[in-house]
């Protein structure tokens, strides 16, 4: 093992530990007050987490996807909330700023999201545009040195925590489709953006979704992230990167599940033996471990591939796809494992089974992601 992996498997042992003694035993309290935690956010900052997709150069971890996947499987472990508050910053809210941001932005922004002083948001869905994004119907209007934007975006996670928020917005025609979309970056307290109180959900207490109202805010032409018309291409590349870390996300939430699930058979006993003996209690712990290890090998086949350079777009959808299905499988089989007692709020399996609900969806739903693999099925054989 080389200086580099040595400190890589020091790293994710920090983070076991850490989610283990720290987040999984405040979940209940998150589950109460709908707030992370002041030393959570702390002990986060502390390990870095806010900056594990940023360069070194800027103050992050820099981690390659590879190394990024085993991170999240571990944090992913506690409730997905958790990883919901740096999630954002670190994916699609960042990922536009490295990828094509001037170098001008990047000082301006990295540092202070990789140091967890400042979050960022993803503001593409919009009340009417979610899956059929390129649909979009924000717009932005040159005016001058400067651009004005009009519209709302809906579901958009950190929005009342975040600094700065990446805008997509149409600046051609509605002819001109996904082609006509820009990019911005547009900072919290820029007069006529408004963020809306957080959407009460049937999850994921402590993650906070907003809808981010623009009436004629006034941008500088310097807050166009990347060329005139090319946003719309700058948000399916930070997807298929966000995608890959939603698998990763899947991953970890289907281990621990599936940890729930063999702790509670073994413990509790019908007709004088632990449940765990019987064979159908067995089989549903079966094909919960099966698909939570196809899941894991999955995600690192294709984190791998995306850090030697290759196209990953089906790879990435297949595993968000494959290992948020198998999240909501899992989940299933795990609170009929525990009976009446799933169903009962005092079991963490309970508030798990509605967390896992919401993987299927954002980022791409799996209807969406089955459409893109077989798009990109059939193009390679074209």
């Amino acid at each position: 093992m080389n200086e580099c992996e040595e400190t890589l498997e020091l790293l994710i042992d920090a983070v076991r530990r850490f989610t283990r003694e720290v987040l999984v035993p405040a979940e209940p309290e998150v589950q109460l007050t709908h707030e992370i935690p002041d030393h959570v956010v702390r002990g986060l900052k502390e390990l870095g987490l806010f900056g594990m997709t940023v360069p070194q150069e800027y103050g992050g971890l820099g981690l390659s996807m590879y190394e990024e996947a085993r991170l999240v499987f571990e944090v992913a472990y506690a409730a997905p909330a958790f990883r919901s508050y740096f999630g954002t910053t670190n994916g699609v809210g960042t990922l536009g700023i490295i990828n094509e941001g001037s170098e001008a932005q990047k000082r301006k922004y990295l540092p202070k999201l990789a140091s967890g002083e400042m979050l960022a948001s993803f503001c593409l869905t919009e009340p009417d545009a979610g899956s059929d994004a390129a649909s979009l119907a924000t717009r932005a209007v040159h005016d001058g040195d400067h651009y004005i934007i009009n519209g709302t975006k809906r579901f958009i996670t950190n929005a009342i925590h975040a600094g700065v928020f990446t805008v997509f917005a149409r600046t051609g025609t509605k002819e001109q489709g996904a082609s006509g979309i820009s990019a911005f970056l547009v900072d919290r307290g820029t007069p006529g953006m408004s963020i809306g109180q957080p959407y009460e959900k049937m999850g994921f207490a402590g993650s906070h979704e907003s809808d981010v109202t623009f009436d004629n805010v006034r941008v500088s032409a310097s807050a166009l992230l990347g060329a005139e018309g090319q946003g719309f291409k700058s948000a399916m590349r930070s997807l298929d990167h966000a995608r890959l870390h939603m698998a990763a996300v899947a991953v970890g939430a289907c281990e621990r599940l599936l940890d729930e699930g063999v702790r509670y058979a073994i413990e509790r006993k019908q007709f004088g033996r632990p449940i765990a003996e019987f064979q159908l209690i067995q089989a549903m712990l079966a094909d919960s471990q099966a698909e939570a290890y196809a899941a894991r090998a999955m995600v690192e086949k294709a984190a791998r591939d995306k850090d030697a350079g290759k196209k990953i777009t089906k790879e990435a959808a297949c595993c968000k796809y494959f290992a948020t299905e198998a999240a909501g499988r899992i989940a299933d089989r795990i609170l009929q494992v525990h009976g009446g007692n799933g169903y009962m709020k005092e079991y963490a399996i309970e508030r798990l089974y509605r967390d896992v609900r919401l993987l299927r969806i954002y980022e791409g739903t799996s209807q969406i992601l089955q459409i893109i693999a077989a798009r990109e099925l059939v193009r390679e054989h074209l």
